[in-house]
């Protein structure tokens, strides 16, 4: 029904937004990366182990074969986040932000390798599309300055998504994507535990606030709405619909961290909402019963 589709269209546009809160979180929360991290991960497996339990979905695994990919992608959403958040805190939020959007051409590469799906030759014209876009939306780089360190965080980040995306499709529809959302955060907290004894941790207090914030919105809310729109599109399809989120960071960005947008930010931002709304057209109308 159209009326379906534009309802998970609307829940993956929502999805796009509280995930873009990352970005001006990453940049001003006062502690070290792997710290945010780590409260960020253990905060959202609170909340969506409460909310499973609410719904009561269940934890099980089903098969145990199911369980190395489940961890490796609980691995690289790791990986994705802490050289994600490294980008933030070397570059700024636009650039930190843009860096982790090449993962729609990443993704619409690899995509046919780990399922039956071809080439579908418009994801690769709209995801170079999104490549212009971001090509638009960067600043002058000073490759002297940490900014290229941020732009290949950035990048190694934007792999990390990509993969763990294309890992889990394989079980949106045996799981539930809350549940599987919870128990990815479970692992990464679970690893990421050392660092809690080992690096300074002085300011979670005073930074708990904007923790909490970065737990359930950004995790906990946002994450297992991407994951729930995998049942209804193809990686591929929310990638880049999800391009809208460097629009929605700079935005964020700007209103809340002051950081002003250039005549490019415009520019760049308008071609990459223009593939979003091309794409949310072309998926509907080839997915007209969702």
């Amino acid at each position: 029904m159209k009326n379906q589709h534009t309802k998970h269209l609307l829940l993956l546009t929502l999805a796009t937004l509280f995930i873009s809160t990352s970005g001006a979180l990453g940049k001003f929360i006062d502690l070290p990366t792997p710290v945010i991290i780590w409260c960020r991960s253990i905060l959202g497996a609170l909340f969506l182990f409460i909310y499973c339990r609410y719904k009561k979905f269940s934890f099980k695994i089903q098969s145990k074969k199911d369980l190395p990919s489940i961890i490796l992608g609980a691995l690289l959403m790791g990986a994705h986040w802490l050289t994600y958040f490294y980008a933030l805190k070397l570059s700024n939020v636009a650039i930190g932000m843009l860096s982790v959007f090449t993962f729609p051409v990443i993704t619409a590469l690899l995509e046919p390798l780990f399922s039956k799906s071809k080439f579908n030759p418009i994801h690769i014209v709209l995801a170079l599309m999104v490549l212009l876009g971001i090509y638009i939306l960067a600043p002058d780089f000073n490759f002297e300055s940490t900014h290229i360190k941020g732009i290949g965080f950035g990048v190694l980040s934007a792999i990390s998504y990509a993969l763990r995306n294309l890992i889990l499709k394989r079980h949106v529809n045996k799981y539930n994507g809350t549940a599987l959302m919870m128990q990815q955060s479970l692992i990464v907290s679970i690893v990421l535990l050392p660092v809690m004894f080992t690096m300074d941790t002085s300011n979670v207090q005073t930074q708990f606030p904007y923790l909490l914030i970065l737990g359930l919105v950004t995790t906990a809310i946002g994450h297992s709405l991407f994951i729930g729109s995998l049942k209804y599109f193809s990686v591929s399809t929310a990638s880049i619909i999800g391009s809208a989120q460097p629009i929605f960071g700079i935005i964020i960005a700007f209103i809340f961290l002051k950081e002003i947008p250039t005549i490019n930010t415009y520019l760049g931002g308008g071609l990459i909402l223009a593939t979003v709304i091309i794409e949310s057209i072309r998926s509907r109308k080839s997915n007209p019963s969702k």
